[in-house]
């Protein structure tokens, strides 16, 4: 269905899935979606992407696991969650209300055969339109080597998950990397339909009065309007290098921030870290977006894709 006359058309496609606008909510900052359910409109987002998804639950780590930043915020949760099995039999159905949602599954392991379960096991829950894998974790079975720091243990990972996968496989890369171009090409290279970036940064904090890290972690994922200068910097080098649709992640608050990081040459973008000052940050966003829009007279917001002018 078109939209009315008059109202820009905000539809994007992320690898045949098509979403009513590029907003996302990141993974993590909405739990899994039904938490939300009463307070932000859902079904006006492009996507939601669930917290991540292990093996078996996980309690994550101790606290304090969350600081604010001058310009954003540090976390180490620990990916606590449920276990992807308590999410099929109970989060997943309560979200199939909502039937107008497009979820996302984000997942992650310490091994590729724990990440090939958790895929397993969602290929059976209905609801579910892809799968974003969370490669910012060490490979146990390779040393510790994080997966998303090298780039032939990603391939390997992104091999495995893609012939497991029923759905499309979206790739969240780390900013933690010397090459994003490189990281982005392994991906694409080993069957990846989409990649998502950037991750958290790793950083941390010093309370210089008990002398003592604000972070029980010590270090933490660093995300929110600081880090959007450089996110952007790699939506842009990594859209150049690869040829599948790329969905930016990193500080962005405004429209204006939207249509900056397609611009850059992302098809889409994911909301973090906004959401936790203002929880229906997303679907402020989604509006503020179809006005800019119409302002500056953009009929398709797909026309911004890749349109800096250098």
């Amino acid at each position: 269905m078109s939209p009315p006359p008059n109202i820009p058309d905000l539809r994007v496609d992320i690898a045949g899935i098509g979403l009513k606008n590029p907003v996302i909510a990141a993974s993590g900052t909405l739990g899994y979606g039904v938490e939300f359910e009463e307070i932000v409109s859902l079904d006006k987002l492009g996507a939601i992407v669930v917290k991540g998804l292990s093996r078996e639950p996980m309690p994550g780590n101790p606290p304090p696991r969350v600081f604010e930043t001058a310009a954003g915020m540090l976390n180490a949760i620990g990916l606590q969650n449920i276990g992807v099995r308590e999410f099929v039999s109970d989060k997943l159905p309560r979200l199939r209300r909502h039937k107008d949602v497009v979820v996302f599954a984000n997942v992650f392991g310490s091994t590729i055969e724990d990440y090939i379960e958790v895929i397993n096991i969602l290929n059976d829950g209905e609801g579910i339109a892809a799968y974003e894998l969370n490669v910012s974790c060490p490979n146990t079975d390779a040393g510790g080597i994080f997966f998303g720091s090298d780039p032939g243990v990603l391939q390997e990972l992104v091999f495995a998950a893609t012939r497991k996968a029923e759905r499309p496989v979206i790739v969240k890369l780390s900013p933690n990397v010397t090459s994003i171009p490189q990281m982005a090409l392994a991906a694409e290279h080993a069957g990846a339909d989409a990649i998502s970036l950037v991750n958290t940064f790793v950083a941390m904090a010093i309370d210089a009065e008990t002398r003592k890290p604000r972070i029980a972690n010590v270090t933490a994922g660093l995300s929110g309007p600081a880090i959007k200068p450089i996110a952007l910097r790699m939506v842009y080098e990594a859209a150049r290098a690869v040829s599948i649709p790329v969905i930016g992640i990193g500080g962005i608050t405004t429209a204006s921030d939207v249509v900056e990081y397609m611009l850059a040459g992302a098809t889409a973008v994911e909301i973090g870290a906004a959401s936790f000052w203002d929880p229906v940050a997303t679907e402020k966003i989604v509006q503020a977006l179809t006005n800019w829009s119409i302002e500056h007279r953009v009929e398709k917001i797909t026309n911004l894709i890749g349109g800096l002018q250098v």
